[in-house]
């Protein structure tokens, strides 16, 4: 009889997880849930969005008055419905300070040998401050890491040089580890333990620093004084910038166009460069003028409280970024306001609805749901990794991330636009990165589609080599390199994409209607899970970092 109780015991200890993970993720929606999504319209959602992306908004850009005032409308409306404020003292914004340099091109010079180089055609001022000559030193990636063994800077003396550094980890803002390098590894006191490129060379007295473009930014680079002469920010508390408003001094840092990274090397051996860090045989000199201020922006960052006494503890994050890309004074044409209907005032008001619905239902979901409109997404993800950085709720108690990013548009029959091909149809959306990390949310966001209205799921995208890097181009990619499951809905590029064409009438409404309704039944039925969805896969290489 022990004998059999021994085997049975152990049967049961196989049968039983699978049984309960097979409960958990077979999705039925009831009635009441079809009715709790229904609150959802199209009506609603066109309301809100002629409102966020209209000219009064001014293209929401970060930062700005428009941005601004959305923030408050999205936070009067969370406190008429009731839900919980969670971001800074009490309120729902999660407050961003950000310092914003000023170049004046006139004040600028830089001179290669004895060759003074033309801005905007020849180079760029990134950031920094100051003036001097000095001979070239050429330092790989320029990244120094203690724990890795990973030193650029070995065998070189850059105290009084100007350092030269390959531009293939730089974004345009700050620079991603190299490759071999993790950001686990980026151990100890930066500056001591690790370094990356400016902070190197602010540490050892270097005069300056001198970028070469990468693949991409050569591709851009005629784009590229539009978007600089705006005037370069950061968000104090990422990159290296102090949180608080400490000013440090930076050395200047120049980024080159491929012409002055080709005569940089001229006369140099071939392989060198390719190597290791040597001296070069040229010098050149910087004297660089950045003037600075400090404006504020925020995340608007809210809860609903779940009905279980133990599971209300953890959180479904549901989230969009409510910035785009402002007002451009030189835009061709008449419309000068980018209004940004689409990206992303379609995932702003999809969250706002799910808020409403969340408000009007008559039960609670068992788990607390989190909405997060992120701000600064257009300037590299901002607000989303200054959230994951420095969280106002328990990071770790957020069990998924379900990100809305573009979801308004649809290609319409006969459209032969090569500019909309990519466009899904109207009962069509891409699904990325459900299934990357966790099984279970891979199932239970196709299994609620299935469920209930059997929306075409495209998964073109979801796959780490996608040449279009959509898994890196918006919010949901800070959640993920933190641990924590994701899933982005997003309707493809097109015609209107970062345009002043981007307008609330060119919606379509009834699949908003339709992608809205399921990703809040989709927030639900995680929310319902007995346990946690488990991360049980490990987030492809290609996908940790964004550089």
């Amino acid at each position: 009889m022990k004998r059999q109780l021994f085997f049975l015991t152990i049967i049961f200890s196989l049968v039983l997880p699978a049984a309960v993970l097979a409960k958990d993720t077979t999705i039925t929606i009831s009635d009441a849930e079809r009715k709790m999504a229904e609150y959802i319209t199209a009506q609603q959602l066109s309301d809100y969005l002629h409102f966020v992306a209209s000219d009064a908004m001014g293209g929401r850009d970060t930062p700005s008055q428009g941005l601004d005032i959305t923030a408050e409308f999205l936070a009067l409306n969370l406190k008429r419905w009731g839900f919980k404020p969670a971001g800074d003292n009490g309120t729902f914004f999660q407050k961003m300070m950000l310092n914003r340099g000023t170049v004046d091109p006139g004040k600028v010079r830089f001179k290669l040998g004895g060759t003074e180089l033309k801005y905007n055609d020849d180079y760029f001022l990134i950031d920094g401050n100051g003036a001097g000559s000095s001979l070239l030193v050429f330092a790989k990636s320029g990244w120094m890491v203690n724990s890795t063994g990973h030193n650029d800077f070995a065998g070189i003396d850059v105290k009084d040089k100007i350092i030269v550094v390959s531009g293939d980890g730089f974004n345009g803002r700050s620079f991603q580890p190299p490759k071999g390098v993790a950001a686990e590894d980026l151990k100890g006191v930066k500056g001591t333990d690790w370094a990356d490129p400016i902070t190197y060379a602010n540490a050892n007295g270097a005069k300056g620093l001198i970028v070469l473009p990468s693949a991409r930014i050569k591709n851009f680079w005629a784009q590229l004084g539009g978007f600089l002469s705006r005037g370069q920010m950061s968000v104090e508390g990422l990159n290296g910038t102090p949180r608080h408003g400490e000013q440090t001094k930076s050395v200047p840092m120049i980024l080159v166009s491929e012409k002055v990274g080709t005569e940089i090397f001229a006369g140099e051996p071939a392989d060198e460069k390719s190597m290791k860090s040597f001296e070069l045989k040229k010098s050149a000199s910087i004297e660089a003028v950045n003037s600075k201020d400090r404006v504020s922006t925020q995340n608007v960052v809210a809860i609903w409280e779940g009905s279980d006494s133990v599971l209300k503890e953890e959180m479904v994050a549901v989230g969009a970024h409510y910035d785009h890309v402002g007002t451009r004074p030189d835009a061709r044409g008449d419309d000068k306001i980018w209004n940004g209907a689409d990206d992303d005032g379609s995932g702003t008001v999809a969250v706002l609805a799910i808020a409403e619905a969340l408000a009007n239902a008559k039960m609670r979901p068992k788990r607390s749901v989190l909405l997060i409109w992120h701000a600064g997404e257009e300037k590299g993800l901002w607000g989303s990794e200054y959230f994951n950085k420095y969280p106002t709720v328990n990071i770790k108690n957020v069990v998924a991330q379900l990100n809305i990013d573009m979801i308004g548009r649809s290609k319409k029959e006969g459209d032969t636009n090569p500019q909309n091909k990519e466009l899904s149809g109207p009962n069509e959306v891409y699904l990325i990165g459900a299934d990357m990390m966790s099984s279970t949310l891979g199932m239970v966001t196709k299994d609620t589609n299935d469920a209930y209205l059997k929306m075409k799921y495209n998964y073109k995208y979801d796959d780490p080599k996608d040449p279009n890097r959509f898994f890196f181009r918006s919010d949901h990619f800070n959640y993920a390199v933190i641990g924590i499951p994701v899933a982005f809905w997003f309707v493809g590029v097109h015609e209107d994409y970062h345009g002043a064409g981007d307008h609330p009438d060119k919606i379509d409404y009834q699949k908003m209607e339709k992608v809205t309704r399921t990703i809040f039944l989709t927030m639900w039925e995680i929310s319902e899970l007995s346990q946690r969805p488990m991360v049980d896969k490990k987030l492809p290489a290609e996908l940790t970092r964004r550089g």
